[in-house]
């Protein structure tokens, strides 16, 4: 017989609005400012009476369901698990991440235990590097510390168009490439950090998506993406308020204030094909 069914969802990312060191300095730590995006990845638990089931698809979830009942010295109930995700993996949207966090939300509904982002991050940070999914508002994060250091809150949204370029970029094989950039770049990271979180604390769509473009920039030099300069030199013509990226992924895309028409969509189309991408629209942020 099948019993109740119990669900976990978390948002994935298009990249980050912000990633460079939290301040200038010789020993800089990677900090992240994610972009949420209206993309989910699932995770389902359906209790039987059967024997207990197989853990869930995928080594991380694996490890986050068995630390979760560790932590607190419980049992999975017979059942099985099920899981979906919008999220393409390898790209910069934070899939492995999001599947994580469906997977312990399940079980602290599971449970009808109260969500403890202090547990999450307690997880996250025995199994990877990771994005602020865990959080529905935007935050300023230290990905390899797993530290929250500010709260961004949920006032700032976009209207985005994008694609995803060929290949993955591995983050751990490039980390000391990038704060050996972030090194050189220090200053140039430090305004723009101080540019975003001036956007965000006053509101300001248009001072977020110009201080993301120039976070776009530095990363060009980098971990450059195919599409930038043209991006880049088409963006008044499009009327975006600015460019993002997946900085150690393969996502770059527009930013606008407001949903795109429909013959806004088809000129973006035709653009972005005749870059050889096909494109794709999607809310992102809050607001």
């Amino acid at each position: 017989m099948t019993g109740r069914t119990v669900s976990g969802v978390c948002h994935g990312t298009l990249g980050e609005l912000y990633q460079g060191p939290l301040r200038a300095g010789t020993e800089p730590d990677i900090a992240i400012v994610s972009f949420p995006v209206d993309r989910h990845s699932w995770a389902h638990f359906t209790q039987d009476t059967g024997p207990p089931g197989p853990p869930p698809a995928g080594a991380k979830s694996a490890s986050a369901a068995r630390l979760f009942l560790e932590h607190f010295g419980l049992t999975l109930p017979p059942g099985r698990w099920s899981a979906h995700s919008d999220l393409r993996v390898g790209v910069g949207m934070a899939s492995s991440t999001a599947d994580v966090v469906a997977t312990l939300r399940c079980l602290f509904r599971l449970f009808a235990l109260p969500y403890d982002t202090d547990v999450v991050l307690g997880i996250l940070a025995a199994i990877e590097r990771a994005d602020s999914v865990f959080l529905d508002e935007f935050a300023l994060y230290l990905s390899g510390r797993h530290r929250v250091v500010q709260r961004l809150g949920t006032d700032i949204g976009f209207h985005t168009a994008y694609v995803t370029e060929p290949g993955t970029v591995d983050t751990a094989a490039v980390t000391g490439l990038l704060l050996a950039h972030y090194r050189r770049h220090g200053e140039e990271y430090e305004r723009c950090l101080t540019d975003l979180l001036k956007g965000f604390a006053s509101g300001d769509p248009a001072a977020v998506a110009r201080a993301a473009t120039a976070s776009a920039t530095l990363s060009q030099s980098v971990l450059p993406k195919a599409t930038f300069d043209s991006m880049l030199a088409h963006q008044e013509r499009f009327g975006a308020d600015g460019v993002f990226v997946a900085h150690t992924g393969c996502l770059i895309g527009y930013l606008f204030p407001g949903r795109p028409s429909t013959d806004l969509k088809s000129d973006l189309s035709a653009f972005f094909h005749s870059l050889g991408h096909q494109c794709s629209f999607a809310r992102g942020g809050y607001g």
